[in-house]
């Protein structure tokens, strides 16, 4: 399969789906990162922290705008890299952007033809009302969408694409049951448990931003254990899915076959990432 993770930064795809990335490098899937933003402006902790220092490093601070992008590339292909991940797209948008241009769309548009992805993983649009670039790269990503689902070789000089399916993270609910909150939350998990070193080994490469060291850690304890009690595993990434799904009989996963509610909550603390993985800094 292939797979288009599409996200508004570049340390996105990494922090929201890092460890569900790896396991499909792993199968031998094809993943590709597309990074909507440069993402200069974001996070700039290295910067704003050594400003504020008395006798702040000369090397630092006196980074160009060109320099600060790059460095937040190749925090990203030493991420991606480490994942098993070697095709990056950067679009390079400003951080700033505060609406969907037409343009933009196009561009997105043609990027999406040309990966063919079978399925596309991206931010989950949480406040249409405010303009929130996570928010305004999904918006994008789904306009675009429907326009590379509209492609007429007469028109356009290429066919169609068609992606199979949809999943949106960073969706903040994950409850068990659909009855629970009227049917919206994450309803799809994978256990990423096998992987998570990886995934804090890529995040430890988000330097500039201070997403390495403790606060990877906390993230992926947090986060994806929160996500994982929920799954029934020690760590988990959750989605939620744009459109319905088939089947040929009605599915019962492997994982809901071995689930044990007396002992859930034992076999879900069985790790601990602090004390197998713990901070350089």
């Amino acid at each position: 399969m292939k797979l288009l993770a599409a996200y508004a930064h570049p340390a996105d795809a990494i922090t929201d789906c890092g460890g569900t990335l790896a396991l499909h490098v792993a199968r031998g899937d094809e993943v590709t990162i597309l990074s909507m933003t440069h993402g200069g402006r974001i996070h700039p902790n290295i910067y704003e922290e050594e400003w504020r220092k008395a006798n702040p490093e000369q090397a630092i601070v006196q980074l160009t705008r060109q320099e600060i992008i790059d460095v937040k590339r190749r925090e990203l292909e030493r991420a991606a890299h480490i994942l098993g991940i070697e095709r990056i797209i950067a679009l390079d948008q400003e951080d700033d952007g505060v609406a969907v241009e037409r343009e933009t769309v196009e561009r997105v548009a043609r990027i999406i033809a040309d990966v063919a992805p079978d399925m596309i993983l991206m931010d989950y649009p949480m406040n249409a009302a405010m303009p929130d670039p996570h928010t305004v790269a999904s918006i994008t990503l789904l306009t675009a969408l429907r326009q590379v689902g509209m492609y007429l070789r007469n028109l356009d000089g290429r066919h169609a694409t068609t992606v199979k399916q949809v999943f949106f993270t960073k969706l903040p609910v994950t409850t068990r049951d659909v009855l629970s909150l009227g049917g919206l939350r994450n309803d799809l998990f994978v256990d990423i448990t096998s992987v998570v070193g990886l995934k804090i080994a890529a995040m430890d490469q988000f330097v500039s931003q201070g997403y390495n060291g403790n606060f990877a850690r906390k993230l992926i304890e947090s986060w994806n254990g929160e996500q994982g009690r929920t799954a029934g595993v020690n760590f988990a990434e959750g989605f939620c899915r744009m459109y319905n799904e088939t089947y040929s009989h009605l599915p019962v996963t492997e994982y809901a076959m071995k689930f044990d509610h007396l002992t859930n909550h034992r076999s879900y603390s069985e790790m601990n990432v602090r004390a197998q993985f713990p901070a350089l800094d």
